[in-house]
C-alpha cells in the first residue's frame, strides 16, 4: 500500500472497471510507443500527399515543344523509357490553355504551392490542442488530394488552388506535433522520439515509386486517388488513438503516467494558460539562429525533393519507373540514418561524453556542412551515373541528422512552448521550401539538359547551405531559456540533470542536487 503514496491527486487514471478484454490487451502498449508510431506514420502519410505530384505532373502535363542544340559532350542525356507502361497516356494541355489567357505558367508553381507556410499553427495548437490542429490538417490535405483529378481536368487554376490549400494545412502539422513532445516524452528520449519526424522520408521514398508504378500501369490520376485516401483512413485512426496530454489520455499505466511527469518541465493544463511570450521569442538569438541554420538545411532538402526528379530524367535519362524508385530511395534510407543518429545523440548526453548543446551542434553540422560540400561534387561527377547516386544517397541520408540537433533543438529551448516557437523558426526557414526549388528552376529555365546549368544550382545550394550553419555555431545553444517559464527560470539547465540521471539498484533512480542525493522510487 505504500506504493500509493508515490502517486499525487493530479494523476488521473481510468478507472478500474473499465478494463475490458480488449483494454487490457491493448493497455500493455506503452502510450508513448503508439504516439511514436503515429507520429511518423501521420508525416509519413503528410509528405506521400503532399509529393505525388512532384513526379505525376512529369505524366500529366503536356510540355511544350523545345528546341536543344548541343554540339558539346555538357550533358548525358540517353532516353530511356519503359515498354511495361499499359496505362492510356493522356497529357493535360495546360501550357496551351495559359498562352490563351495570356498568363504564364511557371513549371515550379504548382509543385512550390503545397509547401508548408506557418500559418499560425503554433498559436492554433496552443489554443486547440495536436489532436484537432494535426488531425484536422491531414483530413484538408487528403481531400484536396481526392479533388485534384477533377480539378486538374477543370481548370489549371483550380489545382493551384488546392495546393495552396494544402500547403496551408501542411504549416499547421509540424509545430502542433512538437507541442505535443514537450507533454509526452521524457528528456531523456526527445532525440529518439525526434526520429518519428523522420516518417516523412519514408512518405518520400515510398511516394516515389509508388507513383511511378501507378502512372506507367493506372493513369496519373490513380496517384491522388490513392494518396488521399490513405489519408482519410490515417485521420479515423489519429482520431481514436491520438490524445492530448497523459493526463487525458484513457489508457495509460499510472507506472507510465509518473515516468512522464517525473522527466518533464511542464504539464499541458499549465502550457494551455500560459500567454505565449513573444516579444521574448522574436528578440532570442537561439530561436533565430534555430529559423536561420534550418533554411540552410531545407534548401539543400528541396535541391533533391524537386528538382531531384528532373535531373534523373533530363541528366541521368531515367524513364518514369526507375526515376520514381531512384528518387525514392534514398529517403527511405534516410529514416534509418534518422534512428541512427538520435540513438547516437542520445548517447553521447547521457554518457557524459558530449554536452547538449554540442551534440545539437554536432548534428547540424552533420546535415549541413557535410551535404552542402557533397553537392558540389555532384556537379563535377558529370555521366558518371553509379558514383553520382552513391554520393546523392549519402547526401540525402546525412541531412537527416537535424533531427538530433537544430530541429530537436526547439524542445530544448522552450519546452512549454514548442509550438509557437517553431512557428517562429517555420516563418524564417519554411522559406526555403519554396525559394531553392524556384531558384533551381529559374536557372534550370530550359536548359535542364545542361550540365552547367546544374552546377549553378549546387553551387548555390552548397554556399545557403554552409553560411547558414555559422549562424547556429555562433548562438545555438541547449539550455532552457528563461522565458519559457512564467515564474522564472529554473536554477540548473534541467535537461542535463535529467540525462544525466542513474538508475539504482532498487529500479528507481538516483537524482544528485548539489552533495544530497535522492532515491526516487
Amino acid at each position: 500500500m505504500a506504493e500509493d503514496k508515490v502517486y499525487t491527486s493530479d494523476l488521473s487514471y481510468p478507472k478500474e472497471e473499465k478494463k475490458c478484454l480488449i483494454y487490457r490487451i491493448f493497455g500493455q502498449v506503452p502510450a508513448r510507443l503508439v504516439l511514436y508510431l503515429l507520429s511518423w506514420s501521420g508525416f509519413l502519410v503528410s509528405f506521400m500527399m503532399r509529393n505525388d505530384i512532384n513526379l505525376a505532373i512529369v505524366a500529366m502535363v503536356e510540355q511544350p515543344e523545345r528546341t536543344v542544340t548541343n554540339a558539346s559532350n555538357e550533358y548525358c542525356y540517353v532516353i530511356e523509357e519503359s515498354s511495361n507502361n499499359t496505362a492510356p497516356v493522356v497529357r493535360l494541355r495546360w501550357h496551351a490553355a495559359v498562352v490563351r489567357e495570356g498568363a504564364e505558367l511557371h513549371p515550379g508553381v504548382l509543385l512550390l504551392g503545397v509547401h508548408r507556410f506557418p500559418g499560425g499553427g503554433g498559436l492554433a495548437t496552443q489554443k486547440l490542442g495536436t489532436k484537432r490542429v494535426f488531425g484536422y490538417a491531414q483530413l484538408a490535405t487528403a481531400l484536396c488530394s481526392l479533388c485534384i483529378p477533377w480539378a486538374s481536368e477543370t481548370h489549371f487554376g483550380l489545382v493551384i488552388g488546392l495546393r495552396f490549400i494544402q500547403g496551408f494545412a501542411s504549416g499547421l502539422t509540424w509545430p502542433a506535433m512538437y507541442a505535443l513532445v514537450g507533454h509526452w516524452i521524457p528528456v531523456p528520449e526527445r532525440s529518439r522520439f525526434m526520429s518519428s519526424f523522420q516518417g516523412f522520408s519514408i512518405g518520400i521514398g515510398i511516394t516515389y515509386p509508388l507513383c511511378g508504378f501507378l502512372i506507367a500501369h493506372l493513369g496519373w490520376r490513380s496517384v491522388f486517388y490513392t494518396t488521399g485516401s490513405i489519408g482519410v483512413a490515417w485521420c479515423l485512426i489519429w482520431y481514436l488513438l491520438a490524445f492530448d496530454s497523459p493526463e487525458t489520455h484513457p489508457r495509460i499505466s499510472l507506472r507510465e503516467q509518473r515516468y512522464i511527469k517525473e522527466n518533464t518541465v511542464n504539464t499541458y493544463a499549465n502550457s494551455r494558460t500560459q500567454a505565449v511570450p513573444w516579444r521574448a521569442i522574436l528578440t532570442s538569438m537561439p530561436a533565430w539562429s534555430i529559423g536561420i541554420t534550418t533554411f540552410g538545411r531545407i534548401w539543400v532538402h528541396y535541391t533533391f525533393i524537386i528538382p531531384g526528379p528532373t535531373y534523373m530524367k533530363s541528366i541521368l535519362g531515367f524513364s518514369i519507373e526507375k526515376n520514381g524508385l531512384l528518387s525514392g530511395a534514398p529517403f527511405i534510407c534516410s529514416y534509418v540514418a534518422s534512428v541512427f543518429f538520435c540513438y547516437i545523440a542520445d548517447m553521447l548526453v547521457t554518457k557524459n561524453y558530449m554536452s547538449l548543446t554540442n551534440v545539437r551542434k554536432l548534428m547540424t553540422a552533420l546535415s549541413q556542412v557535410l551535404p552542402g560540400i557533397l553537392v558540389l561534387l555532384i556537379s563535377y561527377l558529370g555521366c558518371n551515373v553509379d558514383l553520382a547516386l552513391v554520393v546523392w544517397f549519402f547526401t540525402v541520408t546525412l541531412i537527416t541528422a537535424s533531427y538530433a540537433g537544430a530541429m530537436a533543438n526547439v524542445v530544448d529551448i522552450a519546452p512549454n512552448f514548442a509550438g509557437p516557437v517553431l512557428a517562429f523558426a517555420q516563418t524564417i526557414h519554411m522559406s526555403a521550401s519554396f525559394l531553392s526549388p524556384l531558384v533551381a528552376f529559374h536557372i534550370l529555365d530550359e536548359k535542364e539538359h545542361l550540365m552547367s546549368s546544374w552546377r549553378t544550382v549546387y553551387y548555390v545550394t552548397g554556399f545557403v547551405a554552409i553560411s547558414t550553419y555559422i549562424v547556429y555555431q555562433i548562438w545555438g545553444t541547449a539550455d532552457v531559456q528563461p522565458w519559457n517559464y512564467t515564474n522564472g527560470p529554473i536554477s540548473t539547465p534541467e535537461q542535463e540533470e535529467l540525462m544525466t540521471e542513474k538508475p539504482s539498484a532498487n529500479g528507481g533512480k538516483v537524482v544528485t542536487n548539489g552533495t544530497k542525493s535522492e532515491n526516487v522510487v
